[in-house]
């Protein structure tokens, strides 16, 4: 009995009609938004270079560039940039697949900040890419989830560490006799609770003393006076 040819695949994905699935992968590829970001320290610097390194990589994938995303003289270690907000921003409303910068340090210089964020994109479905030192968060690519993995370890462990200085630095103070916590406020509590005898409103009495109404109510309420 003669055999039936096998049929050829047409395996599709949603949004590419009859498209085989290789091919509308490819699509999907070359179809990919690209968002650029670039960042110098100071203002007798330039992002230039970086931007037409990234520009010269973008064609090479068949990608498109739909946004820029430029921090002038701002430092890495600063969490919140005007250029980066904005990006992070348009990520959560997914105006781009990619994002590309030159090198990592240029995404920032805390290593726990850059995990953070990086770690954001990637739970909104955005790639992040380093050109130029190839760190790439592709899912697809086992490399890129074994340094993520590491990246979080790394992460973990700075925060450990800035845990332990804190509670170091606690220790060396409680040892040295200094006082910890907030200093306590100077106002003259007698004459809160006067004041409040007499029937004046907290909102009044914090306002003619100059402190916080949490302030006063604590004050008069350690004297028994009601805070109704």
């Amino acid at each position: 009995m003669p055999q039936t040819a096998p049929r050829p695949s047409t395996e599709t994905l949603s949004g590419f009609g009859n498209l085989t699935r290789a091919r509308a992968q490819r699509l999907m590829v070359s179809a990919m938004r690209i968002a650029l970001y670039a960042r110098v320290s100071t203002t007798d610097q330039s992002c230039e270079m970086q931007l037409r390194e990234l520009h010269d990589y973008v064609p090479t994938r068949g990608w498109e560039v739909v946004e820029e995303y430029v921090d002038t003289s701002w430092s890495g270690a600063k969490t919140r940039r005007p250029a980066l907000d904005r990006l992070l921003a348009d990520a959560r409303v997914r105006r781009f697949d990619v994002v590309l910068v030159w090198k990592l340090d240029r995404w920032g210089r805390s290593l726990l900040d850059c995990i953070h964020s990086i770690q954001e994109l990637v739970s909104l479905g955005v790639r992040f890419l380093a050109v130029t030192q190839n760190f790439d968060t592709d899912e697809s690519n086992p490399m890129s989830r074994f340094l993520l993995h590491i990246l979080a370890a790394f992460g973990e462990l700075e925060r450990e560490m800035i845990r332990e200085r804190v509670r170091t630095g606690l220790r060396n103070a409680r040892a040295k006799g200094k006082p910890l916590g907030r200093p306590k406020r100077i106002f003259r509590r007698d004459e809160a609770c006067r004041l409040r005898a007499e029937g004046m409103s907290w909102r009044k009495i914090a306002k003619t003393l100059d402190v916080p109404v949490s302030t006063v109510m604590s004050a008069c309420s350690s004297e028994n006076l009601p805070r109704t």
